[in-house]
């Protein structure tokens, strides 16, 4: 791991000292949106920050500098893999260093409490000890290649709901527990050189003010990084007394003058200030931004997309399989591959994660191009788009330099153009950068649209103001879109849309001209905007089109059935309404069952959904987001170039009503964490409920049998044993197992859960052989906290296998206080 040097100290003592107070708190509120204050006369470069974490966006949101495109946290975190996170993370420090970023923001690492947060797919797990150790090793791997790392949302910001204001309640043992050992690792291990506010309070004071910056973060945990807020978190001058060290985005915001003034008064100490400058001049030199230094070179580099195929194939999990996959390539003649998700794969979530990459690959595409001489056909089965898509580059013309895309120009009053530039999209966002959103009167894209389809569509926008769209200089749609809710973020990155009839007649041009108001923009949305110019699916007969694809499964040798959710459903700025998949999906995989038995069906979403057809199926797949590669690594599952390698990270129900903590929405500004340690899989099995699929589910193509191995018989607090287990592969292909460990005390003097992670290990064994598997269990983990935390002697069950219920292993471990 990479720390900076001790002789660096008498460096930053002497930049400090050459400070005047008001350059002092200048540096503690960002320049702007992305970055910090230079000053040159003791060799400061600004900073760089970039939204991640499954990618790097880099200073502009913009369609012409592209970013890697990896699979979605919980992909990652299904893996259940150190290593892969590790590599991940060297991944999008070198696309950091592409793009002359210095700080991810990233890995998200707050909890999976619910399975209804919004922003459930950009987050690991439902458990703390599963999360920690693929957090800390993600940050190593960006920190080793020379990139500052972010965890974040610390604290307890596992929902969506009016998260800039909501207030948690939890107790100090669940917080501890729970949601802050989710963090520690991350900073005790990999030694995170920046850590990240959340918007909401725990127990009454918001997070920028609040002591759980001090501790444990700084005091237990020996924190030396940089605290930077969530954006518009830090709302006082108060929070410049907690150990909140710079406000984003800049360059307004409660510090300035105010906290100059309050210094000068006596109101404040100087030194209060000063350690917040010297830790920001410690990451200015970690990531060589200050005099001399530069950032460490990479120490892990390899083919970026290469590792993104390999990463969405490590986080597939095969839940389901009655004897149908792989598929053989040489036996097939046809395939129907159907759903809208199957052409229009999701490969990422929505918000403030959101990268530009420069291609995705669809299951569709995979496969066509992993059976060349098969046919693969295409139905779309159901709607499940929600809102506009954007325009094919390919059918657009710029109407100023004829090359493919879109002319865009931010216009004054008089119609004078302020700026003009051309672009490859017509999903924009402004959000940083050259644009004067502020300035302009008015925003103007065009293109000639050649559509290769004839047919009736609704052409529309997505954007937050009052828009007009004209087709052939003739005014089709005047609206003035207004957003639901009073999230910003939520309107930002997913704005209200309207749309009219258009028909298309295949290879005549259409004069598109979108028009845009600025006139009445102000605070965030003055500076900032996201706009998409784009179709509507027509009105379609739903019944007919899950007729069409039951033919065309029936057919076909065998079936693939995409399924997954849409752009509203998984989203930052609000959580989900509903578990069913949206539309009419579910009716559509029982038809094609009825047509085929041979239907696989993959799960193309962030997070849990119901699936009430599962056990009709011949196979079942979770995808996830899996990243720009996503296609591909489904052909590699599929046809048995690859096995799927994932684990669930997360409890999948069988129905919300069995869910025993679903509701996260703010009652009265607070959401109650009333259930205390007991969430995820300890909750269902205190409610001694059955869900779906467990955490920790999922096979591969092989068959494992645990058997045996060793465990010590005693261990002392604070000392970490080790479990061996021997994992025999039974079957006839190469394989890998997770080996999960799980801790018991059920005569406790305490309220533990029935049984809790405490270790696991990734193995890949070949057919027909054996493996002696290390499990490292640290017993901090049998610990509970209570003023500190305190181990209770006695005996504890260890016991070890591939998922939660699935543990066939156990030994008896005697903890000495």
């Amino acid at each position: 791991m990479t720390h900076t040097p001790a002789r660096a100290h008498l460096d930053l003592a002497d930049a400090l000292a050459a400070l005047t107070l008001e350059e002092k708190v200048q540096l503690l509120t960002g320049r702007d949106f992305w970055t910090t204050w230079p000053i040159e006369r003791i060799g400061l470069r600004r900073i760089l920050v970039s939204d991640g974490p499954s990618g790097v966006r880099g200073e502009v949101w913009d369609e012409r500098d592209p970013s890697l495109n990896l699979p979605s946290a919980t992909a990652l975190a299904a893996s259940w893999d150190p290593d892969i996170a590790r590599r991940y993370g060297a991944a999008a420090a070198v696309e950091a260093r592409r793009k002359g970023v210095d700080v991810v923001l990233g890995p998200t690492i707050n909890l999976h409490r619910s399975p209804v947060g919004g922003r459930h797919f950009e987050a690991f797990s439902e458990d703390p000890v599963l999360t920690g150790e693929l957090a800390a090793a993600y940050v190593t791997g960006v920190q080793d290649n020379g990139v500052g790392a972010t965890p974040k949302h610390y604290v307890a910001n596992d929902f969506e709901t009016d998260r800039f204001t909501a207030d948690v309640r939890a107790d100090e043992r669940t917080l501890r527990e729970l949601y802050l050992l989710a963090f520690e690792k991350s900073v005790t291990e990999a030694h995170a050189w920046v850590v990240m506010s959340a918007y909401n309070s725990v127990n009454g004071a918001t997070v920028t003010e609040n002591e759980l910056l001090e501790t444990p973060l700084n005091s237990e945990w020996g924190f030396d990084g940089v605290v930077i807020s969530d954006w518009t978190a830090v709302r006082s001058l108060a929070s410049a007394t907690a150990s909140q060290d710079l406000v984003m985005p800049g360059p307004d915001g409660p510090w300035g003058d105010a906290l100059v003034a309050a210094v000068r008064a006596g109101e404040i100490a100087e030194d209060v200030v000063d350690r917040k400058v010297l830790r920001i001049l410690t990451l200015a030199q970690r990531v060589g931004a200050l005099g001399d230094s530069s950032p460490a070179e990479p120490v892990w580099v390899e083919d970026g997309i290469a590792f993104t195929r390999e990463a969405a194939v490590e986080g597939t999990v095969l839940l389901e399989n009655r004897g149908d996959l792989p598929w053989d390539a040489a036996a097939l003649r046809s395939v129907a591959v159907i759903g809208n998700n199957a052409a229009a794969a999701r490969t990422q979530g929505g918000g403030s994660a959101t990268v530009v990459p420069e291609s995705t690959v669809s299951p569709l595409d995979g496969l066509r191009a992993a059976l060349p001489g098969v046919d693969v056909g295409y139905s779309l089965g159901a709607v499940v788009q929600n809102g506009v898509v954007e325009l094919p580059l390919g059918q657009l013309t710029n109407p100023v330099s004829g090359t493919p895309g879109l002319r865009a120009r931010f216009l004054a009053a008089d119609g004078t153009e302020l700026f003009g530039e051309d672009r490859r999209a017509s999903d924009l966002v402004y959000f940083g950068g050259d644009a004067p959103i502020e300035a302009a009167a008015s925003y103007e894209l065009t293109t000639r649209w050649t559509p290769t389809e004839s047919g009736t569509v609704r052409l529309g926008c997505a954007l937050v103001g009052r828009a007009q769209v004209h087709v052939d200089g003739e005014l089709l749609l005047d609206e003035t879109l207004i957003p639901v809710g009073t999230d910003l973020g939520a309107a930002f990155l997913s704005p209200p849309t309207a749309s009219t009839e258009v028909r298309l007649t295949a290879g005549t041009p259409l004069d598109v001209r979108l028009v845009l108001d600025l006139g009445d923009r102000v605070g965030f949305n003055s500076r900032a905007m996201s706009l998409r110019l784009g179709t509507e699916p027509a009105d379609a007969d739903p019944d007919a089109l899950i007729a069409e694809a039951a033919r065309a499964a029936a057919a076909a040798d065998v079936a693939l059935v995409v399924v997954g959710t849409n752009s509203v459903v998984e989203s930052e700025g609000y959580d989900r309404e509903s578990l069913a998949l949206p539309g009419r999906q579910d009716d559509l995989v029982r038809a094609v069952v009825a047509a085929n038995p041979r239907t696989v069906v993959l799960v193309n979403a962030g997070a849990p959904v119901l699936m009430p057809w599962r056990e009709e199926v011949a196979a079942l797949l979770v995808g996830w987001f899996g990243g720009q590669e996503f296609g591909n690594a489904v052909a590699d599952v599929l046809l048995g170039l690859a096995e799927p390698g994932g684990r669930l990270p997360t409890t999948w129900p069988a129905s919300e009503a069995d869910v025993p903590v679903l509701d996260c929405t703010p009652v009265d500004g607070v959401v109650e964490y009333a259930e205390g340690v007991h969430i995820g899989y300890r909750a269902w099995l205190r409610a001694g409920a059955a869900p779906a699929y467990w955490f920790g589910s999922g096979r591969g193509y092989t068959t494992f049998e645990l058997t045996g191995g060793d465990a010590p018989t005693v261990a002392a607090p604070g000392e970490t044993v080790t479990v061996t287990v021997e994992v025999t592969n039974t079957g006839e292909h190469d394989g890998k197992e997770v080996v999960q460990v799980y801790a018991e005390r059920p005569d406790s003097v305490v309220d533990r859960p029935v049984r809790w992670l405490v270790g696991s290990a990734a193995v890949r064994v070949p057919a027909g052989q054996a493996a002696r598997v290390d499990v490292a269990v640290d017993t901090r983990y049998l610990a509970h906290w209570a003023d500190g935390w305190q181990y209770e002697s006695g005996p504890f069950r260890l016991r070890a296998g591939t998922s939660a219920v699935m543990l066939p292993c156990e030994w008896t471990v005697q903890l000495h206080g």
